[in-house]
């Protein structure tokens, strides 16, 4: 006898449908899967044999194949456990499945149960685009999956529990589908607060700026100056994801498997602080099978780079293509596949090794040439694609002792959205969300501006050697700063501010 299963494999980010044909035949007893199967799906053999006889249910001694197909897309993951059970069931009659277009995914212990697997989004979002009636997985992962509505999700916590279902011995109950906009409003507070912070006023406003436009930040100062506390806060003045934005990032956690059922949404922009002895794979994405990486997992969020020199030259110089356009390609033998990395970077520094650099109480230990090696780490074309440079200075006593009198996060987040929401505006029908993210066409069209500012411009492209992308980063700039000011020009003086985040090297390093 023969049965079908769907179930799906995860290639990147995205789910494609897979037929699982299961044949049970006479001759010698054994279990073979043909299909392309990885090694954890060779070993489900064995999990799906123990599960089945612990469930109450009788294994077949016969001749058993199983075709994951098409045969051409390499299967991998133990998602094809629960699949496979199934279709072994109902090909040796213990089971009758509906007609109803069903999909299956889940991973087998081997006493029955049935455990979270990865991907369920990407899943969920395949079974409604496909038609599918009824989504059988994990208990763990059934939340996550209720997010997308168009189809019955019956969570399983056992394979005993799902053979008595399809017998009609014990219903499971169809879970019902959880609005986005309920998980929204139960999004918490944030444990670090703008108004928390003493002093830096000027690092602040820049801070304000990177948020309202999407803009790259770096952050230089001396140890202790407060970087790492700004940028913690960074993330608490972003404006609030929309319904497609949580779908788009939660689908990139749910593949890497970071998701918990009682948080199956992703409701608070990413903030991501990898280490820098972070390899450039764990950074960008990669590995045999790629997955997405840090950058990935802080799409349309943030990833914070403490002692941005220190990180490994191939790991910087691999953020080049994701800084500019928004996404990683990742290349293999078996192929390639893009993974999404509309980040903002926030980046800090040391003005030196040692870190005192220009400080006025400290002297700094380095040599010349400790110096000129450490400047060396930081590429000019990865300067030239972050927009803002702020120094941070040390906060006198005075203003340390006034701290929590500041603005607060909240007060400034609303002008943040209101400059957010001027945005969408003028890129309705485009494929872009902030300034940032301009082309150069978008950038004739948009970010115009009068004689005196081009002649500022002119000096400034002269005097300070910019570059072409510089030159068209300040403009995107000016562009954000004057939007911050509801002004629907860009005026000199949003210019001015703007050239002034550029970086000057003997601010930094003298």
């Amino acid at each position: 006898m023969t049965a079908k299963v769907l179930s799906v494999s995860l290639i990147g980010l995205e789910a494609v449908p897979i037929e699982v044909e299961v044949d049970i035949s006479s001759g010698l007893p054994g279990m073979t899967i043909v299909g392309l199967p990885d090694k954890a799906v060779e070993e489900s053999k064995e999990r799906v044999r123990s599960a089945i006889k612990n469930s109450n249910a009788i294994f077949p001694n016969k001749r058993i194949t199983i075709n994951l197909a098409p045969a051409d897309i390499r299967k991998e993951g133990p998602n094809f456990d629960l699949p496979i059970a199934i279709g072994i069931l109902a090909a040796s009659g213990q089971i009758k499945l509906p007609d109803e277009k069903q999909l299956f995914l889940g991973e087998l212990s081997l006493d029955g149960g049935v455990r979270k697997v990865d991907g369920v989004i990407s899943a969920a979002i395949l079974a409604k685009e496909t038609g599918i009636k009824e989504f059988y997985l994990p208990k763990e992962n059934s939340t996550e999956a209720s997010l997308i509505f168009g189809f019955d999700i019956y969570p399983a916590e056992t394979l005993d529990q799902l053979v008595l279902h399809f017998k009609n011995e014990v219903i499971i109950s169809p879970q019902k589908g959880t609005p986005i906009e309920d998980y929204l409003k139960r999004e918490g507070k944030f444990e670090n607060d703008m108004s928390l912070i003493a002093g830096h006023e000027q690092a602040k406003r820049a801070l304000e700026i990177a948020a309202a436009g999407g803009h790259n930040i770096l952050l230089f100062g001396t140890p202790g100056s407060g970087k790492t506390l700004l940028a913690k806060a960074f993330s608490t003045i972003l404006p609030r994801m929309k319904n497609e934005e949580v779908l788009e990032v939660t689908k990139i956690h749910s593949t890497v498997g970071v998701l918990s059922n009682d948080r199956p949404l992703v409701c608070q922009r990413p903030f991501r602080a990898p280490h820098h002895t972070a390899s450039s794979v764990s950074i960008v994405g990669g590995g045999t099978w790629p997955k997405p990486g840090e950058i990935s997992l802080a799409h349309r969020g943030v990833i914070f780079m403490d002692e941005f020199p220190e990180f490994p030259r191939s790991v910087l110089e691999a953020l080049r293509q994701p800084l500019e356009e928004g996404q990683v390609t990742v290349s293999r033998a078996q192929g390639s596949l893009n993974f999404p990395a509309r980040f903002i970077l926030v980046a800090a520094q040391n003005p030196c090794p040692c870190g005192y650099l220009g400080d006025e109480k400290r002297e700094c230990l380095c040599s010349p040439s400790q110096i000129i090696n450490y400047r060396k780490r930081i590429s000019g074309p990865i300067l030239d694609r972050i927009d803002i440079h702020i120094e941070v200075p040390n906060v006198k006593f005075k203003k340390l002792k006034n701290a929590g009198d500041g603005e607060s996060s909240k007060e400034i987040r609303r002008r943040v959205e209101k400059a957010r929401k001027m945005q969408t505006m003028r890129f309705l029908g485009l494929d872009i969300k902030t300034n940032a993210e301009m082309t150069i066409r978008e950038i004739k069209k948009f970010c115009q501006v009068d004689t005196e500012t081009e002649k500022l411009l002119e000096n400034a492209l002269d005097n300070l050697g910019m570059s072409a992308r510089a030159y068209h980063r300040t403009l995107k700039l000016a562009r954000t700063i004057s939007d911050l000011e509801n002004s629907k020009n860009i005026k000199s003086e949003h210019t001015a501010e703007a050239l002034s985040y550029r970086p000057k090297e003997q601010k930094i390093f003298a």
